[in-house]
């Protein structure tokens, strides 16, 4: 027994690694459809009240998407051309913010030339040879990355629309798995608690994030920072990446304050302001809205966020918290799960006990 045990564990191990390595070489199929399912959970409450109120489910999924698909086009269109200007303009930027701030980076200057001199003098001795590598042209890899993401958008939003469309067809047919009634109505009311808590949780995230984007975007406004809806909108985005999200925001922000300012002291506003912004947000606004219920372990938060961004890159690091959530949701509802979900869980043990009990699914039926 033992030693099938032993198989056991190393077959689990294997499956695990291989669906790492799955997820990493089939990240382009993956994304979307993941991306697909977060937005369809998110707004799946909104189409329930358009049902309540005499719409049919799928008009209301369609209405919906439609809303998105919308909101999605709006923003990209005002916002490409001012980013692809900027990124002609990168080189000159940095050229200034030196020259703005040349006594806090001759230190920097001098290391940079003594290293270039060391490797001048190891080239000039044959112990380096430097090969130049043709790369692609700007426009070219533009176009590339635009056409990737656009794919991805559609694919996202096609899913999207099919699952708030097909309304609760996915859950009966996870339903149908269990082979008795009790273990079908134990996993249709556990089903029905993931969705309802998950997606409370994403469509809450996703509005306090819309509104710190408005909020940030009407500050560095006020300032009098160029296209300022672009940095509310970044702000919307970084704010889904937890901990150096709003650091990464402070930082773009503030370098492009002082290209656009004239003095250094009243462009370093800009990143103060986006860092109180996202301070309140972070410490009040998210805690009070969202809840203890829905709190993760601020260690496993960090490492999922390390891992998907290695896993992913930027797009992994943006949707590892939601996924992370929804599969702490999972872990709370299924029994054999509740040793990763009290890991996942922020609470100690005397706020765990206060909880109200969860409906949960057995990890297997074996009842006849």
């Amino acid at each position: 027994m033992n030693d099938i045990s032993a198989i056991r564990r190393l077959l689990e191990v294997i499956v695990l690694i291989s669906l790492f390595v799955t997820a990493y070489f089939a990240k382009d199929l993956l994304l979307p459809i993941l991306l697909g399912f977060l937005v369809a959970l998110t707004l799946s409450p909104l189409n329930r009240t358009l049902e309540k109120i005499g719409l049919p489910r799928p008009l209301g999924a369609v209405l919906l998407i439609g809303a998105v698909g919308t909101l999605i086009f709006v923003l990209v269109g005002l916002s490409a051309g001012t980013v692809a200007s900027w990124a002609d303009d990168i080189p000159s930027m940095g050229a200034e913010i030196r020259e703005k701030l040349r006594s806090w980076v001759d230190t920097v200057q001098n290391v940079r030339s003594a290293t270039e001199q060391v490797e001048k003098m190891a080239t000039e001795n044959g112990a380096a040879a430097e090969v130049v590598v043709k790369q692609p042209g700007l426009m070219s890899s533009a176009m590339n990355t635009g056409a990737k993401i656009g794919g991805t958008l559609a694919v996202m939003l096609v899913l999207a629309l099919f699952l708030l469309a097909s309304g609760d067809m996915f859950y009966l047919k996870l339903v149908q798995s269990f082979q008795t009634f009790t273990g079908k109505k134990r996993a249709l009311m556990a089903v029905y608690d993931v969705e309802r808590r998950v997606s409370r949780y994403l469509l809450t995230i996703t509005l306090i994030n819309g509104g710190l984007g408005v909020a940030i975007g009407l500050y560095l406004a006020a300032l009098g920072m160029p296209a300022p809806y672009v940095w509310g909108l970044a702000a919307f985005l970084l704010n889904f990446l937890p901990y150096i999200g709003g650091f990464i925001g402070s930082v773009l922000v503030g370098a492009y304050a002082i290209v656009t300012f004239d003095t250094v002291s009243y462009a370093i506003l800009a990143p103060i302001g986006y860092q109180i912004l996202t301070g309140i947000e972070g410490q009040l606004v998210t805690p009070y809205l969202v809840g203890r219920r829905l709190e993760l372990n601020t260690v496993a938060v960090f490492l999922t966020v390390v891992f998907w961004g290695w896993l992913w890159g930027m797009a992994g690091a943006l949707v590892a918290v939601p996924f992370l959530v929804v599969f702490k949701v999972i872990c709370d509802n299924v029994t054999a799960l509740h040793i990763v979900a009290n890991f996942l869980d922020k609470s100690g043990p005397d706020d765990a006990r206060d909880e109200t009990p969860k409906t949960t699914v057995p990890a297997a039926s074996s009842d006849g």
